[in-house]
């Protein structure tokens, strides 16, 4: 019976000290990756304004070629919605939107995440000229609500979801410059 008491303390003692941690860990995180294309500014904005074309740079789109898609509005303008629902847990369910275009410099979209887990994102993919290349810059971030904030204690998400951004922009990178 002392070693079951013993057993309950300790797991609540452990519980309580994480989430305490989660009162004073980070709450949200920020990812920022770039590179450098070998094409014109207008040709590069125009190509990644669209979301569709996303199915042939995207790391995480590309992980279920077979899962369902839903278009609703017109790609590449504000209010443009790319819904995806996917029996891969990799992929998941989720929707991304188009918030705000300023023509010819970046897109900014809003991802709502069903599965794996609940959660909403921004990004923002953003074009500069830097001589004949064009710089694509792509900028992630989400807050992390507690308690489950606590996790990012354990997670790094700056390297797991950065290389999958890396991944994504090299073969954006390719796929433009054929």
């Amino acid at each position: 019976m002392n070693i079951l008491i013993t057993i309950v303390l300790a797991l609540a003692g452990l519980i309580a000290l994480l989430l305490i941690l989660g009162l004073f860990s980070k709450k949200g995180y920020t990812i920022e990756r770039a590179i450098a294309i070998n094409k014109p500014k207008p040709e590069v904005f125009n190509y990644i304004k669209l979301l569709k074309n996303q199915d042939y740079y995207s790391k995480w789109v590309m992980t279920d070629p077979s899962m369902k898609k839903v278009f609703t509005g017109s790609d590449g303008t504000a209010g443009f919605i790319y819904a995806w629902d996917s029996t891969d847990k990799n992929a998941g369910k989720g929707e991304q939107e188009i918030k705000r275009i300023v023509e010819g410099d970046n897109v900014e979209m809003e991802i709502r995440f069903e599965r794996p887990f609940k959660g909403v994102s921004q990004a923002t993919l953003s074009t500069e000229n830097a001589g004949a290349q064009t710089n694509v810059k792509w900028v992630f971030s989400s807050q992390v609500k507690y308690p489950m904030n606590i996790m990012m204690l354990f997670i790094n998400f700056e390297k797991l979801l950065g290389k999958d951004m890396e991944i994504s922009l090299v073969t954006l990178k390719k796929n433009l410059e054929k």
